[in-house]
């Protein structure tokens, strides 16, 4: 009787234990899985497609954008990658911004004075007086946007940080310019309506350029001389043709990167704090640091090959100066007025955010 019981058992031991060992051999298979699933492929990335107007060898390519772009990538194990395509080839100039917020392209940086009346209340920013240093006007622009005085303006987008050029200079070829009078009849090229309208009031032809067709436009005479910061200047090789300039801060540029909106809400939230962490005041700081640097090497490498340096470092109290600068800035402020908006509130707000900035 027992030989019986035991014998109609054992299919059943036999089968239990198959499954045992089946589940054993299961369990030694799902951990390299679960391993392999946390790891990132080419499929599994999204792809962010950067365009910017700096040559590729500049500083803002090679010393801000890639390594930014690396830190995000690393920082999404592979997940986030950007890929960068400088000098406008994958959008105009004065149309990146416009690209972004369309998703004809994923994040563009863009000068704000390409684009006259698109960003009025930010460009207050620039008027003369304000800034004396590339990292003082990105914290002046962060600042404001961060505190939700010229947010307005972006909401099209998903802006990443704002960031200011250092304080401009007049460029030219042989003719120095130390007074107003100096730029009668000069075609100067001008990078923004504020710089424009100064320039005017001082007898000069403002001329509306992109910075990548500025040397092509000073070789062939179209224009006599141009206002535009050191650190662009060497960027775009411009200080080849020029032999004379006016250090004069009577406006710094202001300049934005930003992101597709549709593009940054479909990512996961792990991905969006990765871009958050690395935007807004900490790169607008790690550009403006690098603007300075490089205005400096420029400047220096002008003087050393013996260009004629005029400096004006407090044109506001310059007799000559105080005049065309302060008809400039009543003409945009009234501008910006004309718009509807509280262009003397912002100013004042501006003038505030000046103060905290001061390096």
């Amino acid at each position: 009787m027992s030989i019986r019981v035991k014998a109609s058992v054992l299919p059943l031991l036999i089968t239990v234990a198959m499954g045992m060992s089946a589940c054993s051999q299961s369990g030694q298979t799902e951990q390299p899985e679960q391993v392999t699933n946390t790891k990132s492929s080419a499929a599994d990335a999204t792809i962010l497609r950067f365009s910017h107007f700096w040559p590729a060898t500049s500083a803002m390519q090679t010393e801000v954008f890639e390594p930014w772009a690396k830190k995000l990538e690393t920082e999404s194990n592979g997940l986030l990658k950007v890929e960068i395509y400088p000098s406008a080839t994958l959008s105009k100039p004065d149309v990146t911004y416009d690209s972004a917020a369309k998703g004809t392209i994923d994040i563009g940086a863009q000068a704000h004075g390409y684009t006259a009346g698109r960003f009025p209340l930010t460009q207050i920013a620039e008027l003369p007086g304000l800034s004396n240093s590339a990292v003082q006007m990105s914290c002046m622009l962060q600042t404001l946007y961060d505190n939700g005085t010229i947010a307005s303006e972006y909401e099209d987008t998903h802006l990443l940080f704002l960031m200011g050029a250092g304080p401009s200079a007049l460029h030219t070829v042989d003719k120095v310019i130390r007074v107003p009078e100096d730029m009668k009849g000069m075609r100067i090229r001008r990078p923004s309506a504020i710089a424009g309208d100064i320039i005017e009031a001082s007898g000069g032809s403002p001329v509306g350029l992109p910075a990548p067709d500025i040397y092509t436009s000073l070789q062939r005479g179209v224009i006599d001389g141009l206002s535009f910061p050191w650190q662009p200047t060497g960027d775009f090789r411009i200080t080849e043709l020029t032999n004379a300039h006016t250090n004069i801060p009577f406006y710094n540029s202001a300049l934005l990167v930003t992101m597709n909106k549709d593009r940054y809400e479909a990512l996961s939230d792990d991905l969006k704090k990765i871009i958050d962490d690395n935007s807004g005041r900490v790169m607008a700081d790690i550009a403006g640091e690098m603007t300075d640097r490089e205005d400096s090497k420029f400047m220096e490498e002008a003087r050393a090959k013996g260009d004629v340096m005029v400096d004006i470092p407090d044109p506001l109290n310059d007799p000559d100066w105080k005049g065309p600068l302060t008809e400039g800035t009543q003409k945009y402020l009234s501008d910006v007025r004309a718009l509807g908006l509280d262009a003397d509130s912002v100013y004042e707000k501006v003038k505030v955010a000046s103060a905290a900035c001061k390096v």
